[in-house]
């Protein structure tokens, strides 16, 4: 089953604390959504293999090109 990933800004601690609140659980699709605020990625040391090229990125936005 395929994971998808979203990154959203809000203005305020406010708009984010009750974004998390109303989604956090929340289905959709007939899928469980799990919100929570972004953590800094953490420095797991020298494994080799150096930068496998960027994170997150990318992707249609959602819709369905026909």
């Amino acid at each position: 089953r395929m994971r998808g990933f979203a990154f959203v800004e809000m203005d305020t601690e406010a708009e984010e604390t009750a974004a998390i609140e109303a989604l956090d659980g929340a289905e959709w699709m007939g899928r469980g959504l799990k919100v929570n605020k972004a953590k800094p990625k953490e420095d797991r040391g020298s494994f080799g293999g150096g930068n496998r090229g960027g994170g997150y990125g990318g992707g249609g936005g959602g819709r369905n090109r026909y």
